[in-house]
């Protein structure tokens, strides 16, 4: 059955008394986007330049995806250790793209822990260091696999119980409990998105697989296939 797109939004009462978000004015104010240089992240950041007052945080500033971005802000490597608040100076929004995804030859000799060290980790590490800068709201793009790899009599929603399978989706998981725990005791605001297979041109991962596979020419069996999957574009 479709995977469907989950958003949750941890809101604790301090965020309906802020001067700032009530006031309507968070459209106006700096948003950190991290991830800027990824196949989303990329999209995302077009679609607010010109809009919102962007900060975008990359590995490698010199790319021709932020020709139309002012302000980057490099940072080598997300971890529990990096430092974040330069990046974080002035900025009430954060959406949080960076992930270890898409490893197809994985060479790394732990890599639960370097998804974990990356995904999890590193997400609460920046998170953390948001709520001591002030950033009053943080999006974080988690993944459908949170809810599991399947269903079968009805699609996935925001009420079932957690499956994640595989370190990628199990990281993700253990960040989406840090988060809402960090939003109750802090006041930040945490909204968590549980995207399905996100697709567009030049899309990674397993729609880039099956793109190359039809423009190949071989003779494939979909009309013998009966699953249904769920995107987004």
């Amino acid at each position: 059955m479709p995977n469907e797109m989950i958003a949750r939004t941890s809101k604790p009462p301090i965020c309906d008394e802020s001067v700032g978000l009530r006031s309507g004015g968070l459209d106006l104010l700096k948003c950190l986007v991290t991830g800027a240089t990824g196949f989303v992240g990329s999209a995302l950041v077009r679609a607010l330049a010109g809009h919102r007052d962007v900060r975008v945080a990359v590995r490698a500033p010199a790319v021709a995806s932020l020709e139309r971005v002012a302000d980057v802000v490099r940072i080598p490597d997300i971890g529990p250790q990096t430092e974040w608040r330069e990046a974080l100076s002035g900025v009430k929004t954060v959406i949080h793209l960076a992930a270890r995804a898409h490893v197809l030859r994985e060479s790394h000799a732990d890599p639960f822990a370097e998804f974990w060290r990356v995904n999890a980790a590193g997400a609460m590490q920046l998170a953390r260091q948001a709520a001591e800068a002030g950033v009053y709201r943080f999006i974080f793009v988690s993944s459908i696999g949170v809810n599991g790899d399947e269903t079968f009599s009805t699609s996935f929603s925001e009420a079932d119980t957690p499956n994640p399978q595989g370190p990628y989706a199990v990281s993700k998981w253990e960040t989406e409990q840090g988060l809402t725990a960090l939003a109750a005791h802090t006041g930040m605001e945490a909204v968590i998105i549980r995207p399905p297979l996100v697709y567009g041109p030049n899309a990674p991962g397993n729609f880039g697989r099956l793109r190359q596979l039809v423009n190949s020419g071989l003779p494939l069996p979909f009309g013998a296939v009966r699953n249904r999957r769920s995107f987004v574009g």
